[in-house]
């Protein structure tokens, strides 16, 4: 996934800290294996490679992101869509050279295209997928916080009941640290190539997950666009939106509602999270800094 993964847990008993690094990498690195757009041979590439109408075998944690991401694509209307892996490479965000191709820019912006939840089709008893459609997907939106999930998983299955794991920004908490507190995490200030803190949020058996405009960048045409694709613009997201945090039950749904969240800007994000009942943190550029905007139920950040 390009960055690097933690895991930090306290256990009373005598554990096999190799064996559990070990299942940790083990992990990852299957989701790696199996959503990667940049890995040729992952199964995700296999099923981007496939022809339109053939079913396709896939594993059931693959069909599991797909089917989240799915259900968040059509609860956002479309503000999360993981079809829009064609955009990302077109704006040089994808694998390649890393340089905008503003021909199929605008033929991707001319042509007509179904979202992700109108041209996949899901048959989880028999794992197989379809396309009913071309399509690329890509699932940089949602896998990372889906690999969370598995390193959590993974401590789970050790009887360990006091945890952070995460995968950069993204972050998942068990229980409790010894001395009785909750994890704290810093919440990034969304500055292109600083790390700074802007504030803590404490997290105790829940997930947080960001999304952003300050990361992954290119310059075209004299102009900062990020890697977030707006799938109905066809084009980078540029609404003034610096990042959105989303708190969830698991870091799956908390990295595909920010991205959303991200997608929708103020307005429209923020009263869809409200309508949801998400716990969100909007960070809006505001003249030369930035301000807040909190949808939930007690402003988290210290």
């Amino acid at each position: 996934m390009g960055t690097r993964y933690t895991a930090v847990f306290h256990a009373s008993a005598q554990v096999d800290a190799p064996l559990i690094a070990a299942r940790l990498f083990a992990a990852v690195d299957k989701v790696d294996r199996q959503m990667s757009t940049w890995k040729p041979d992952s199964d995700l590439n296999r099923l981007n490679a496939a022809p339109q109408h053939q079913w396709q075998t896939m594993p059931e944690e693959l069909i599991t992101v797909l089917e989240a991401s799915l259900q968040v694509g059509r609860q956002s209307s479309g503000a999360f869509d993981i079809g829009v892996g064609d955009l990302v490479g077109a704006w040089g965000f994808g694998p390649g050279s890393g340089q905008p191709d503003e021909r199929q820019i605008d033929f991707l912006k001319e042509r007509t295209r179904l979202p992700s939840t109108e041209a996949l089709e899901i048959d989880r008893a028999r794992g197989m997928v379809r396309k009913k459609t071309p399509i690329m997907l890509d699932l940089s939106g949602i896998a990372k916080g889906y690999g969370v999930d598995a390193l959590a998983h993974c401590l789970d299955g050790f009887g360990i009941t006091s945890y952070l794991v995460g995968i950069d920004g993204e972050m998942r908490a068990r229980g409790l640290k010894p001395d009785g507190r909750a994890w704290a995490v810093a919440l990034e200030k969304p500055l292109p190539g600083v790390r700074e803190a802007m504030g803590v949020m404490e997290l105790t058996d829940t997930a947080i997950a960001t999304s952003g405009d300050y990361r992954h960048r290119i310059r075209i045409n004299g102009r900062i666009q990020s890697h977030t694709m707006d799938p109905t613009l066809r084009k980078p997201s540029d609404n003034g939106v610096a990042s959105v945090t989303v708190i969830a039950p698991t870091c799956m749904l908390a990295d595909a509602w920010a991205t959303a969240l991200l997608v929708l800007g103020e307005d429209a994000g923020a009263r869809l999270a409200r309508e949801r009942g998400l716990e969100a943190l909007f960070v809006l550029h505001h003249d030369k800094g930035f301000r807040q905007l909190y949808v939930g139920r007690e402003q988290p950040v210290g």
